[in-house]
C-alpha cells in the first residue's frame, strides 16, 4: 500500500528537471520551477510549481506558501500549501498553515498548526439517495 519506493519513482519521474536546495544552504526569495525540488535546507520565500512536485525533507525548512500539484513534507513548513493533487504528510512533518489538497495522506506523528481545507470539496445538502425514498 504505501511504501519507500513510491517517493522514490514520484522524483525520478522529473529526472533531469530536478532541484535541490541542499542541507545547510538557504534560499530568500521566491522560486517558480518546472519539475521537482527538493529542500533539504531553508527556504524563506514561495515555491510554485504550475507541473511538479515540492518535497520538504526531514531536514528541511519552508517559510513561505508552497504550490504545487504534487506535495510531500516530512519536515517544517509556515505558511499555507496547495497541493492540487496530492499532499503527503510524513510523521515528522510540522505545518503551521492552512493545507488545500486534492487528496491527502498523512502519518501518524505529522503535526498540524492550521486548518484543512480540500479542493475538491463542495458543499452540498444531505439528502437519501433516491431508492430510500421511493422505497417508503
Amino acid at each position: 500500500m504505501w511504501t519507500k519506493d513510491k517517493r522514490k519513482t514520484d522524483l525520478q519521474r522529473f529526472t533531469g528537471n530536478t532541484s535541490l536546495i541542499a542541507t545547510g544552504a538557504e534560499l530568500h526569495g521566491n522560486l517558480q520551477f518546472l519539475g521537482a525540488v527538493q529542500v533539504d535546507g531553508r527556504v524563506c520565500g514561495n515555491l510554485q510549481a504550475s507541473d511538479g512536485m515540492v518535497r520538504v525533507s526531514a531536514e528541511g525548512r519552508v517559510e513561505g506558501e508552497i504550490r504545487a500539484p504534487r506535495v510531500v513534507i516530512n519536515g517544517e513548513v509556515i505558511g499555507d500549501v496547495y497541493a492540487s493533487e496530492h499532499l503527503e504528510l510524513g510523521s515528522h512533518a510540522r505545518v503551521c498553515g492552512t493545507l488545500h489538497y486534492g487528496l491527502m495522506e498523512m502519518a501518524m506523528g505529522a503535526q498540524i498548526d492550521g486548518g484543512l481545507r480540500p479542493l475538491n470539496e463542495q458543499s452540498r445538502p444531505l439528502e437519501l439517495p433516491e431508492n430510500l425514498v421511493t422505497a417508503e
